[in-house]
């Protein structure tokens, strides 16, 4: 079945969280506040989103497990599905976080320093519950690097090289986030999304640089993206505006994403 007939296109707000509140950075870097957290996971959920993604942006970095009482109250709270990524070291902290009403868990550094990790989550809770984060930043002459640490650590990887190993050792899906684009508003990385898309039999989900349902069209239409995932566009009014939490117009989604 083509991946394209596998799900509808999924709209995704991604959310970063930081010492309990939500932030949004630029590139990785300069986290602004955005508000609290259950406000605006509350205002999602009244919109009827189709997923909603945390992600606890500094916890590897600063060592520091997920905020447990944070992510419980996010659950309680919404009843649209969840993920979450963020300091999950090991098998007990994804199980406790499935357990309390989170359908999916993002893995990023983990997925290096403990790769069986993956497989063991998708063989005990099935692939569709393990997300794996693939955050990658172009250098010198255009050289793109796979990054863990919140964009600190460089990997051995090339974006390619790594989506297919993370594929193989079970993870259902792929967050891909470009660190040149995220919070710019400027667009994805096109050609990132369609080489990585192109090359694995599983969802992927373009993040980092939307700024206008055009790109969103871009990134499905164009570049094969299964799902995208929104920062910028979804807590601000417009680039250089005040925090606005928000969804893009449904009408407006169905007219660019439409086939007819």
């Amino acid at each position: 079945m083509p991946k394209s007939d596998m799900l509808r296109t999924r709209i995704i707000p991604c959310l970063q969280l930081l010492d309990q509140n939500l932030v949004k950075t630029i590139q990785f870097k300069r986290p602004s506040y955005i508000g609290d957290f259950a406000n605006t996971a509350r205002i999602f959920n009244e919109l009827e989103v189709d997923e909603l993604c945390l992600l606890g942006i500094r916890n590897t970095r600063n060592k520091t497990t997920p905020d447990f009482k944070v992510l419980k109250q996010v659950a309680n709270e919404c009843f649209m599905p969840l993920s979450y990524g963020g300091g999950i070291q090991d098998f007990e902290t994804a199980k406790r976080i499935l357990a309390m009403g989170f359908e999916k868990v993002v893995l990023n550094s983990a997925s290096f320093r403990n790769p069986q990790l993956i497989t063991k989550i998708s063989e005990y809770f099935g692939s569709q519950s393990l997300i794996v984060s693939i955050d990658v930043k172009k250098g010198l002459f255009g050289r793109e690097r796979v990054y863990s640490c919140s964009g600190t650590r460089t990997e051995r990887y090339s974006a390619l090289e790594w989506a297919k190993s993370v594929e193989e050792k079970g993870a259902g899906e792929i967050l891909l986030t470009s660190i040149n684009q995220e919070g710019t508003w400027e667009g994805f990385d096109i050609g990132l999304v369609s080489r990585i898309a192109n090359a694995v039999n599983i969802p992927v989900i373009a993040h980092g640089g939307a700024g206008s349902i055009k790109d969103i069209s871009a990134a499905v239409k164009d570049a094969k993206a299964s799902a995208v995932a929104l920062g910028s566009m979804v807590v601000y009014q417009k680039k250089g505006m005040g925090v606005l939490v928000n969804f893009p117009d449904r009408t407006e989604l169905k007219k660019y994403l439409s086939n007819e």
